[in-house]
């Protein structure tokens, strides 16, 4: 478990499928990140299961509430945008009534610590789609660095292609702009 001034990062629960229902089944959401609509309480609990319950995958919650978003660090094995051991890829989304709260990069900034303090990490990835430009203001925040653009990425979770706009931070970059 990670905490911030207003956040609490936790492992997600069977338990919180209704929560997450309720914000990963808006469909300005989880489409603009490469994923489709939540269908059902049902379908979130499996998401859940499946796919949430990964190491390093965090429910962002509001102190004393319940998930309202969800963040990641994507390990060797599980993203494409590295096979370095020292190098992981940053994930992240929140629910629409949360939009504009700086609450995403309060937590990466943390997920950020964790991933160079006490996991060691050399660089951290992120990517956005084109036209996703919350994303894309939230990596600028960060400090992360443009790299590169891809054409017809295989977004397979919505069947079909678009643009992708890849950025790093380094461990060195990270230290000199935004370590504590």
């Amino acid at each position: 478990m990670l905490e911030t001034e207003r956040l609490i990062l936790r492992p997600w629960q069977e338990g919180d499928a209704e929560s997450l229902y309720e914000y990963a089944k808006d469909p300005n959401v989880g489409p603009p990140a490469g994923w489709p609509p939540h269908t059902s309480v049902k379908n979130s609990r499996e998401i859940i299961r499946d796919i949430l319950s990964t190491p390093e995958t965090y429910a962002v919650c509001l102190k004393g509430g319940k998930p309202i978003g969800s963040i990641s660090l994507k390990l060797k094995g599980s993203t494409d945008m590295t096979d370095r051991e020292d190098e992981c890829e940053l994930g992240y989304w929140i629910g629409k009534p949360f939009w504009g709260q700086g609450l995403i990069p309060e937590a990466a900034r943390e997920l950020l610590r964790h991933a160079f303090e006490d996991l060691g990490m050399r660089a951290v990835w992120c990517g956005y789609y084109e036209g996703n430009e919350k994303s894309r203001r939230v990596q600028q925040k960060l400090g992360f660095v443009y790299r590169y653009t891809t054409h017809g990425l295989d977004v397979k979770l919505m069947n079909e292609k678009r643009t992708g706009h890849t950025s790093l931070l380094t461990r060195e970059q990270w230290g000199a702009n935004f370590k504590r």
